[in-house]
């Protein structure tokens, strides 16, 4: 948020892991994170790092201690609900953990994501059914099973 203009994480940036996640799929994306390239200045991030099978965390933690030998100047953010701290992931890398609250307040964070998820020109897309042309919405109701 602090470059407006920034273009938000790009799908190979960004790893959303849930128990089926595999180590292959993690794999991949740590290569992309810590092999040097041409990356730019990118910053890479896993999602529900806390989510992965015993395994896969495991062979997840190797691999990153063999590939970060490879470079010093990766950017790789790993998000753990802070209920499931002691699963293996937020364990493993407990000594980079960095607890953060948003910095910012709610209304600013939403302006910033307006910006970025509204759809430049609406036509015929599913924008048009969401609020000011945004291309993301959030459905949600106090009564659970009314189809949302």
């Amino acid at each position: 948020m602090n470059s407006p203009n920034e273009p938000l994480p790009t799908c190979d940036e960004v790893l959303l892991c849930a128990p089926q996640t595999t180590a292959e799929q993690v794999g991949l994306f740590l290569r992309r994170c810590l092999i040097p390239c041409n990356r730019g200045e990118k910053i890479y991030t896993m999602l529900y790092a806390d989510e992965l099978s015993y395994d896969v965390s495991r062979r997840v933690e190797e691999l990153f201690q063999h590939l970060r030998h490879y470079s010093s100047s990766y950017r790789l953010v790993i998000l753990c609900s802070c209920e499931r701290e002691h699963s293996y992931i937020p364990s493993a890398f407990s000594q980079y953990k960095v607890h953060m609250t948003p910095q910012r307040p709610l209304a600013e964070i939403q302006q910033y994501l307006q910006h970025h998820y509204r759809v430049a020109q609406p036509s015929s897309s599913a924008a048009s059914v969401f609020k000011s042309n945004m291309c993301v919405g959030i459905v949600s109701s106090k009564r659970a099973g009314v189809g949302k």
